[in-house]
């Protein structure tokens, strides 16, 4: 590739399965402006809920592309290649939000020695948990050996850091079953972990799956049972239950609300790895609780006001490094380079055809 050249992977706002790979002069840099290179980055589900999402959760305005299309927003890491901001320099690494692309062009303000926020003006009004990138060699919870790790799966598993403390603020509501739809997604599977790890506990924690992804689910040690779509009878029926929806199948979500009716105590939709038949508003006769939608950068703020900053990532990073001791007995890692890499895994996903075992880390 043309150092001189930035490559975008664009997507088709209204069909994803519409691509392109564009390539672009790298642009001059303005006062106070930074050039970063993006080295890798990790693709799973949870980026498939960015593009079902990004029109109604504005997850398209991160990274705008061309009129009708879109830059999928991703974590990884990136290099800082030129800077013309006195407190950020050449030669930096550092962890964020960025696209499907090779470089990106920030705009940092409030710069600290942990790091910074990207000040651009179209991100100025979009949730600041997406917009603060932070120096490696600065966060204590980075491992240089650990980065595919990071990438993959700390911001999944901040998701259910907060998911799990809610539920715990709400004492589970009273549920004897909390159950998990998309189990084999790697943030249902980081929740399953934090509900799996209390002891003593009132509940079981039951994964919904694919019948082809039953054994892989079964197998984790963090669900006390995998049911199948097909076979929803293994929902529980008579007890309190809560459900935690990130299929975001309507018609997974009705089957498991009039299965278990009025025992439904809690409805938590997360995420659209189902988004070929992604849910939208719930009938009107559906029982149970109506389900809500959990948006992680709400708590995040909430409980950074009730905690403090410091105090939040403490709670979180002593969290994260119990869940990283488990990778190895789960998660394989896997690596792309290159356009037709980066196109086969986001088609894989998109398709649910990515295998839950694998954790793809990819650059352009």
């Amino acid at each position: 590739m043309d150092a001189a050249t930035a490559v975008d992977f664009l997507v088709r706002r209204d069909d994803l399965h519409h691509t392109d790979v564009v390539r672009t002069p790298l642009p001059a840099l303005a006062d106070g402006q930074a050039l970063l290179r993006v080295d890798a980055f990790a693709f799973t589900a949870n980026n498939v809920t960015y593009a079902v999402f990004g029109e109604m959760m504005r997850y398209w305005e991160f990274f705008p592309g061309p009129p009708g299309w879109g830059r999928v927003p991703v974590w990884g890491f990136a290099d800082v290649v030129e800077s013309r901001h006195a407190n950020v320099a050449a030669g930096e690494r550092l962890y964020g939000y960025y696209p499907m692309s090779t470089h990106l062009v920030v705009e940092p303000t409030g710069a600290t020695p942990g790091g910074f926020v990207d000040g651009a003006a179209h991100r100025r009004a979009l949730p600041p948990i997406y917009n603060q990138y932070v120096r490696t060699s600065a966060d204590p919870g980075y491992d240089a050996g650990r980065e595919d790790a990071q990438m993959l799966l700390r911001p999944l598993f901040a998701t259910a850091f907060l998911i799990d403390d809610l539920l715990e603020e709400q004492q589970f509501a009273g549920a004897r079953a909390i159950v998990l739809a998309s189990a084999s997604s790697k943030t249902a599977i980081a929740l399953a972990a934090l509900l799996s790890r209390r002891r003593p506990r009132s509940y079981a924690v039951i994964g919904l799956t694919s019948p082809r992804n039953a054994d892989f689910v079964a197998q984790l040690g963090f669900y006390d049972r995998a049911v199948t779509y097909d076979a929803l009878d293994g929902v529980p029926n008579d007890v309190p239950l809560v459900f935690v929806d990130m299929a975001g199948d309507g018609a997974v979500r009705d089957a498991v609300h009039r299965r278990a009716g009025a025992n439904v105590r809690y409805s938590c939709a997360v995420g659209g790895t189902h988004w070929s038949n992604l849910a939208m508003a719930p009938p009107a006769d559906l029982p149970g609780a109506p389900p809500t939608f959990f948006f992680a950068p709400d708590r995040f703020v909430k409980r950074s006001a009730d905690w403090g900053a410091a105090g939040l990532q403490a709670r979180l990073g002593a969290a994260w490094m119990d869940f990283v001791d488990t990778l190895g007995r789960w998660l394989r890692v896997e690596h792309g380079r290159g356009p037709a890499d980066v196109e086969r895994v986001y088609r894989a996903m998109l398709d649910g055809h990515a295998d839950p075992a694998v954790g793809w880390v990819v650059a352009l």
